[in-house]
């Protein structure tokens, strides 16, 4: 299946880092970008994912305060929504999961290491029957 993936990203290198890992693993899924929670709001309305990659530590609107928004709404509260951050606060990573958040990877890891773990996140994703349509 091929999946249609949002990531919230406001970091060009991490962006970079994020579409070179998809390259290298030979992946070819649709991803749209957003640059902040404003913006991935409007664009989970608009392109439906079925996966969202989500940075904690954006402008305008922060990655909390998105995920709170996005599973408040019940037409896309289903999504996946898997956080990639540099903060390794617990107070952080306790709300993301009580708001409904399904998994938590704490940045940076080294190139090969974030590479596998794109990978496990994809092919995990890519067969788990939530994300069929």
């Amino acid at each position: 299946m091929k999946l249609n993936i949002l990531l919230v990203e406001d970091d060009e290198l991490e962006a970079m880092k994020f579409n070179r890992a998809l390259n290298k693993l030979g992946f070819s899924h649709t991803i749209t970008r957003a640059k902040n929670g404003e913006e991935a709001l409007n664009l989970a309305k608009d392109k439906k994912p079925n996966l969202i990659l989500l940075d904690l530590n954006m402008p305008k609107m922060n990655g909390l305060e998105f995920l709170s928004i996005l599973k408040s709404d019940d037409n896309h509260k289903f999504i996946p929504i898997i956080i990639f951050s540099t903060s390794n606060n617990q107070v952080d990573m306790l709300q993301a999961y009580k708001i409904g958040v399904a998994g938590y990877i704490v940045k940076p890891l080294d190139y090969k290491d974030y590479v596998e773990q794109i990978k496990r996140i994809i092919d995990y994703w890519t067969i788990n029957e939530l994300v069929i349509k």
